[in-house]
């Protein structure tokens, strides 16, 4: 076990292979449909959920996870020899998560004082979190202290991006998710919007009259952060839109330098959210050797 352990939730929506072979741990969120209570890919997965949810009359709701369901993590990990614990978590302003994890960060230190906690709010979402819950778990294998650790993690939090497009906006929208991008609703047919996050946020960032325009726009936006054949680390994000999101990424490696990418594809409990169909990307510019 590397000295500090790194713990985040479902909705990082990290593949199960990096998880493993990071060491990183995890805490499902909660589904409610209808008088159902599943619990984020635990037990509902992917595809079965994806092929379900154009048929419901009713979106389900999503919750965090507890206070309890973290602290028992805690435990969970302290038992297991570790001694300090970074704890990485979606925005605060989508998601009691952060807030759950303050309250089992004092509960555990109540219990456990030799066990350090330190809990991290992303102020993102998504492969924008699951990116720092990465650099953070590949530092700790390396050995890095609890400190370099969350500054690595703090650096990262203003220049991790994500941008993403779908076919319609009312899935965040019913959730109550939309942010300042509200007023997309309402778009005319066809019109696909390009939305972002910023300061833990749903932005809009415009709209365009196609899939391909909308790539195009993305592409554009990535490119002004990272500048002309920018280095970039990139994670390709869908909701059961593989071939779109192939489409993608080739339009960004035709115009960035992509030092390292994977494709992913949305929890759950985000699926609910943005709806299939979703396509788009987390990244971050890199303008020096990462991590």
């Amino acid at each position: 076990m590397s000295a500090v352990s790194i713990l985040t939730d479902s909705c990082a929506s990290i593949p199960e292979k990096i998880i493993e072979k990071l060491n990183i741990h995890w805490v499902a969120y909660y589904i409610h449909r209808g008088k159902e209570v599943l619990r984020d890919l635990l037990t509902i997965q992917r595809d079965e959920f994806l092929k379900w949810l154009p048929t419901a009359k009713v979106l389900p709701t999503t919750a965090s996870p507890g206070p309890g369901d973290y602290l028992e993590k805690y435990q969970e990990l302290a038992n297991s020899g570790a001694r300090e614990i970074l704890s990485i978590h979606m925005t605060s302003s989508g998601s009691g998560a952060y807030q759950a994890a303050k309250i089992a960060q004092s509960m555990a230190q109540e219990q456990m004082p030799e066990l350090k906690i330190e809990v991290i709010d992303t102020r993102n979402v998504a492969l924008c979190q699951g990116w720092m819950v990465i650099e953070a778990a590949r530092a700790a294998l390396k050995g890095r202290s609890l400190d370099e650790i969350v500054a690595l993690v703090k650096k990262m939090i203003p220049i991790t991006r994500m941008l993403q497009t779908a076919d319609t906006l009312k899935y965040l929208y019913m959730g109550g998710r939309i942010g300042r991008a509200q007023h997309l609703v309402g778009s005319l047919l066809n019109i696909k919007p390009i939305i972002s996050m910023v300061d833990g946020v749903i932005v809009p960032m415009g709209t365009a009259r196609s899939r391909q325009r909308a790539y195009q726009m993305i592409v554009d936006l990535v490119e002004n952060a990272a500048g002309k054949m920018g280095k970039i680390k990139v994670a390709y994000m869908h909701a059961g839109a593989h071939e779109e999101v192939l489409k993608l990424k080739e339009m960004v490696e035709s115009r960035l330098t992509v030092i390292e990418s994977f494709i992913a594809e949305l929890s759950p409990a985000l699926a609910v959210h943005t709806g299939p169909g979703t396509a788009g990307l987390c990244y971050f510019p890199v303008w020096t050797e990462s991590s």
